[in-house]
């Protein structure tokens, strides 16, 4: 998969997983209604629909690594967009590399820079350093051992 295909799968999941917290559904639903307004490839499709998916099941338990990995700060203070972008960021370091996927582990500095470079793009212009630093407490706390940089 390509670097742009795998940036506009990233992309999409966020979108999905932000209509979905303002608009709560059945997964299922939002995916089948996202599909309908916007066009992807099959790679493309597949990738967002594992992170969006993933993140989905798994908000509890990434909700709780980032309230660890940012003290004295309430996940209900951040705005919608820079908390999907936060999960979904800790679902792709922490989940991906196990190997669950036909989708091969990406180096965490990779995938910090991404969801930074994606914070800048649909967020606050400081949203971008904010993200960088949470998602790499988060490295540091939970997978600084686990996986080669």
């Amino acid at each position: 998969m390509v670097l742009g295909t795998r940036r506009t799968a990233r992309e999409q999941a966020l979108q999905i997983l932000f209509q979905l917290e303002l608009n709560p559904q059945v997964l299922e639903e939002a995916f089948d209604s996202f599909w309908v307004e916007q066009r992807a490839s099959k790679d493309t499709q597949a990738f967002a629909r594992f992170l969006a998916q993933g993140t989905f099941e798994k908000k509890q338990e990434i909700d709780e690594m980032i309230r660890l990995a940012v003290t004295n700060w309430d996940m209900d203070r951040l705005s919608v967009i820079d908390r999907n972008i936060l999960r979904v960021g800790v679902f792709e370091m922490i989940f991906l590399p196990q190997g669950v996927s036909d989708f091969s582990p990406i180096p965490h500095a990779v995938t910090i820079n991404e969801w930074v470079e994606i914070a800048k793009k649909y967020s606050a212009p400081e949203s971008g350093k904010f993200v960088n630093g949470v998602l790499d407490e988060v490295r540091k706390r939970f997978l600084l051992r686990s996986r080669p940089q």
